[in-house]
């Protein structure tokens, strides 16, 4: 997630959980901002690998007999080669270009509001006795709003749940449970999917075998589509039978307390005239679109097919980007058009223009990590610790699902501390996607693993900035709930979601199941 606010102090609790918290965010507090972060590990890299390179370090990787010589820095061919190669590594670098494609065609779908009338149009459907599940189906594949679902599906659950006769914070503490759940899960497709499969492309390159790895947008999307289903199953559970019967009765009527209704209690789930026909053409407009990629890419000799008339791989795939692109943005006009949120011809491009600028944080961060990454492939650094990491696992044992399940663990932790998702990936990345390449798995494999250990412990953290929205949002119905109230109802969802995902990871790997579109478990 995102990491671009600074969470507020918490009000301050006397209980044993409320202390763990304070304690565990004043550790994440004192860990550098991640553009330091990756500014200092860039240092140590710097010095790290000009020291291996002056004792003439090198690395053979197994089933290849060429020795790669540890390449320094802070050498004269170091230094000209970073020089040389600093704006490239920036520019090129995988995830910049499709991130903010993605941001831009996203942008229009939110801005238009389409995206928060499709969530309107679900959950206001929905019978009273189905309510949590399908608040939480939804809320699973809000993340393709990026931080905007957080902001508007827990508010308009809580609505909709008060409107049915159920307790409204049952509806909020869900939907922001399973908003941070399937933040790295669903059925749609966002721009941290993007800049996932981008890091993910970029630092298998360091192995010669990862070029012939799929790592394309969709690498991971039968797997995050099948868990978001499963999760929404349990959060629709948990919600229900689990935290719902056990809340007290609210004792306010959700206005912000000095009697003014606030933002968030300005939302509605009524939908108007407008917005409905918008909704039913523009998915109308993305069906044909859609139909039409479909025939030109299932047609015998198309250009679009690959090799021999393949469909994987073939261009749709590698051009899945440009595709999605031109679905959101049709999606979005023609919305726009029928609800009279499009008025102007400028409109549009106004839109993308400030969906960008809402990405400026992560430009800034990506010229870090940019170089960072650079630096581990070129200088082979990356390749010694990938080679010496997975012999330390295999004379462990520990080359099957079990390495997933203790790296997974892991980064549940780190994920503690480090809330925003890309620059833990960023972090974590450049060791062990290469390092599980060389014991047979897949990048997409890696990454599938990483999604559940960023997912797990979101909704917990003290660093995420949310957190503290839903308990301002939360104390308009229980207007003397603590962060240790909250903490402590969303503490249920946890341990569940995890074994859930894990789940869904353990038999994809047993059955040898395709992850994503030519995307599977064992490398090529």
């Amino acid at each position: 997630m995102q990491d671009t606010l600074t969470p507020p102090a918490p009000t301050p609790g006397n209980s044993r959980l409320d202390r763990l918290m304070g304690a565990l965010e004043r550790l994440g507090n004192r860990l550098p901002h991640p553009f330091y972060l990756f500014g200092v590990l860039f240092v140590v890299l710097a010095v790290t690998s000009t020291v291996l390179a002056w004792t003439d370090a090198g690395v053979t990787v197994p089933g290849s007999d060429e020795r790669l010589a540890i390449k320094g820095l802070l050498t004269g061919e170091g230094i000209s080669w970073l020089l040389e190669n600093a704006l490239t590594n920036f520019t090129g670098f995988p995830p910049l270009g499709t991130v903010l494609l993605m941001m831009m065609a996203v942008g229009v779908a939110e801005r238009t509001g389409l995206l928060e009338t499709a969530v309107k149009a679900t959950i206001a459907r929905a019978p009273a006795r189905l309510l949590p599940y399908v608040v939480a189906f939804v809320a699973c594949q809000g993340h393709v709003m990026s931080d905007i679902a957080i902001l508007v599906i827990p508010p308009l659950a809580a609505l909709a749940f008060r409107a049915a006769g159920r307790n409204p914070v049952a509806g909020l503490v869900g939907a922001f449970a399973c908003v941070c759940a399937g933040y790295s899960a669903g059925f749609t497709v966002g721009a941290l999917d993007a800049l996932y499969a981008g890091i993910t492309e970029k630092v298998a390159a360091a192995l010669p075998m990862g070029q012939e790895a799929p790592t394309h947008l969709l690498v991971n999307y039968f797997f995050t589509a099948s868990a978001s289903v499963v999760l929404a199953l349990i959060g629709g559970f948990l919600t229900a039978r689990v935290l719902e019967p056990r809340l007290p009765a609210p004792t306010g009527d959700g206005s912000s307390g000095d009697g003014s209704s606030g933002d968030e209690e300005s939302l509605t789930t009524e939908i108007s005239k407008e917005q409905r026909r918008g909704l039913l053409l523009s998915a109308a407009a993305v069906g044909v679109y859609t139909a039409v990629v479909l025939v030109a890419w299932l047609l015998p000799g198309s250009p679009l097919r690959g090799e021999g008339g393949a469909l994987i791989p073939s261009p749709v795939l590698s051009g899945i980007v440009p595709l999605l692109f031109g679905a959101f943005v049709i999606a979005g006009v023609v919305y726009g058009v029928a609800a009279r949120t499009v008025t102007h011809k400028n409109d549009v491009p106004k839109m993308m223009g400030e969906s960008i600028t809402s990405m400026s944080g992560y430009i800034v961060l990506i010229l870090v990590i940019a170089q960072f990454i650079a630096v581990f492939n070129w200088s082979n650094v990356g390749t010694l610790l990938a080679v010496k990491c997975a012999a330390l696992l295999e004379s462990a044992g520990l080359t099957g699902f079990l390495a997933l399940v203790l790296f997974v663990l892991v980064v549940t932790v780190l994920n503690m501390l480090i809330s925003s998702g890309s620059a833990l990936w960023s972090l974590m990345a450049p060791v062990f996607v290469p390092t599980f390449m060389l014991i047979g798995m897949s990048p997409a494999l890696t990454l599938a693993a990483f999604r559940i250990a960023d997912s797990a412990t979101q909704m917990i953290t003290p660093l995420n900035p949310y957190l503290f929205l839903s308990l301002a949002l939360m104390r308009r119905y229980e207007p003397g709930a603590q962060l240790g109230t909250l903490m402590s109802r969303l503490a249920i969802y946890v341990v569940p979601f995890l074994v859930a995902w894990l789940a869904v990871l353990g038999i994809f790997y047993v059955f040898d199941l395709p992850l994503g579109p030519g995307a599977g478990i064992e490398m090529p």
